[in-house]
């Protein structure tokens, strides 16, 4: 048989196809091989390379979190519309599977794309498409600057973000890409559990912010942001978040604008909405409405920070998944339940903000509330979003009309020229009130909050307090009260994490007398972690769609039915908030609204 021709030049490979001086280096032994007798070997070489190309790009993404939610074909967004459109990867990795199944290699797979592992800083376009943008309306604020763009930063660094993730400043200022990046970079740190390649991380996720100058038109505004979102993500598929950090007055002249324009048409799209959610139950409904006409339900997530708390998540996986504690979750154990929220610094009161909403409509509509809810609501289905929110609803719905004689309104005395300036009105900076849930499992049972600013100490905790034990044959055996014989459950955020259990025992020693210890576990002692903050835990949550800390909008329409009568006593009345010291306890009177529902105050407090 004669022997097949050979060109000692075999013609080149068109330049797409033609591999880079890094991947030549990469794989040598590929870039070696060469002659009539080495197509085989060429093949088989390139197969190994691609092989191994894909291996480790799987590892990298299983590494940051994402997985192949890089590619991230959806399946249908929250509009209700569906896209069949994928990223050049998904193209790529289908291609090359397909080859690999046929045994077979085009001439494109002999020398596999080399991944762009090292970032260049403030890079005008992403090294692929975007399959998440992320924007923040009012990028430039106090809020944005101090809590939104650090919490992104540490998602990305800890990887649940996706490396090719564009995030966008929208603001009226006049500012450039290099701008917006600079004042990021001023309120970024790593966290103590993050030092490791922080200036790595810290330049990668700085050359994924842009800058939107939205003027003072937010249809042409909201024109810019698509338009730049666009050109980011090219022809993928990808969905988006924005952020709307922008005060209740301005909140639908954004909205509304970004639902008609800004929204993608190819993935999901949530919009994030800060508290407080109106002035008056009135005002909120108007709000709710005009978003419902623009946006599905399952898009809205109305967020409080404080909900974000490991203690708030805590307080389900304590009841829920602990035999010792979720039998004991009713009126015929429980004596009464306390929410306390407070704060020592003042420095909310010398702003408008707090000024013209006060303690009620900022703290105790929302966390309070919230917190109620989630503490006594019936086991739900799941834990899926709607079905925990269908239980917090019936709680709220339950909260039976607030007596204004068991309300006591404080308000912190002027110290000082600024806090003066507000203090003036009769905005309450305190408020303690017992409400009452009329349903089976709580019937009777006072669930006291306490909630102010400008006091002794900063607290954030829920104490449970338990019935006496019935004929306790040790009750001359306590060296103090009977009420101090007391078992409690104290959930503690502040002023250090802990879970304790207020426990009966022996005082050691000849003759037996009983005394109240604490069996505590402090979350410094058990879990050497720093606690992340609150706006990542809630932002992740968004991120993966999961709404159970987010208040529906009948969840809000009840939490306004709870506080409205009160308030409007409130103001038709005039009622005078009683004054209390700074770094004090608070007002008197509400240690005799605490006795009058057989509360008994902790010597904390």
């Amino acid at each position: 048989m004669a022997a097949l021709p050979v060109s000692a030049h075999p013609a080149p490979a068109p330049a797409s196809f033609r591999p880079s001086a890094a991947a030549a280096s990469r794989f040598s032994p590929c870039a070696q091989v060469a002659g009539p007798a080495s197509d085989f070997r060429t093949q088989v070489c390139g197969l190994r390379c691609l092989i191994a190309a894909k291996l480790k790009f799987r590892k990298t993404l299983k590494r940051h979190g994402w997985q192949h939610r890089r590619n991230l074909k959806v399946q249908a967004n929250d509009s209700g519309g569906e896209t069949s459109n994928t990223c050049p990867d998904t193209v790529e990795s289908s291609t090359s599977e397909k080859s690999l199944k046929n045994g077979k290699l085009n001439p494109s797979e002999t020398h596999p794309p080399v991944l762009k592992e090292d970032p260049i800083l403030f890079d005008d376009q992403p090294e692929s498409p975007a399959a998440l943008c992320i924007a923040v309306i009012g990028a430039t604020g106090e809020l944005a600057r101090s809590k939104v763009f650090p919490a992104l930063f540490a998602l990305y660094y800890s990887g649940f973000l996706p490396r090719n993730v564009g995030i966008f400043g929208y603001s009226r200022k006049t500012l450039t890409d290099e701008d917006l990046r600079s004042i990021i970079e001023a309120n970024l740190t790593c966290r103590v559990d993050h030092h490791e390649n922080c200036d790595e991380k810290l330049n990668e996720f700085l050359k994924k912010t842009y800058y939107i100058d939205a003027g003072y038109d937010n249809k042409d505004g909201m024109g810019k942001l698509n338009s730049r979102m666009s050109q980011i993500e090219g022809n993928c598929a990808a969905n988006r978040i924005f952020y709307l950090a922008v005060p209740q007055e301005a909140l639908l002249d954004v909205a509304l604008p970004l639902a008609d324009i800004a929204q993608t048409t190819q993935g999901w799209n949530r919009i994030i909405i800060e508290k407080p959610f109106g002035f008056t139950g009135l005002t909120s409904h108007r709000v709710t409405q005009s978003l419902l006409s623009r946006f599905e339900e399952e898009q809205i997530y109305r967020i409080d920070h404080l909900l974000g708390k490991d203690l708030i998540e805590n307080l389900t996986v304590l009841r829920f998944s602990n035999l010792v504690f979720e039998p004991l979750w009713s009126r015929t154990y429980i004596r009464n339940v306390q929410v306390i929220f407070s704060e020592e610094t003042a420095a909310e009161i010398q702003g408008k903000y707090f000024g013209n909403y006060g303690i009620i409509r900022d703290i105790v509509h929302s966390h309070i509330l919230q917190t109620i809810a989630l503490f006594a609501m019936e086991p739900p289905v799941s834990l899926n979003g709607e079905d925990i929110r269908d239980e917090k609803v019936k709680v709220l719905r339950s909260i039976r009309k607030v007596d204004l004689e068991d309300v006591v309104l404080g308000q912190l005395k002027d110290t000082s020229v600024e806090i003066d300036r507000y203090t003036k009105s009769m905005t309450p900076t305190y408020f303690a009130a017992a409400m009452y849930i009329d349903n089976a499992r709580w019937d009777g049972v006072p669930f006291f909050i306490k909630t102010g600013i400008g006091l002794m100490k900063n607290r954030a905790e829920i104490r449970i307090q338990f019935n006496h034990v019935p004929g306790n044959i040790y009750h001359e055996r306590f060296g103090h009260g009977t009420d101090f014989d007391t078992n409690e459950l104290i959930l503690r955020d502040q002023p250090e994490e802990a879970i304790l259990l207020k426990v009966n025992n022996k005082i050691p020693g000849l003759g037996l007398q009983l005394d109240a210890s604490e069996l505590n576990m402090l979350y410094r002692d058990r879990y050497n972690v720093e606690v992340p903050d609150s706006y990542e835990h809630l932002l992740l949550d968004v991120l993966d769609g999961d709404n159970h800390l987010f208040m529906r909008s009948d969840e809000l329409a009840a939490a306004w039915n709870v506080l409205t009568p009160v308030i409007q006593e409130i103001d038709q009345n005039r009622i005078a908030p009683e004054l209390y010291e700074p770094g004090g306890r608070g007002p008197v009177n509400a240690f005799y609204l605490a006795a009058k529902h057989g509360v008994r105050l902790d010597d904390e407090w």
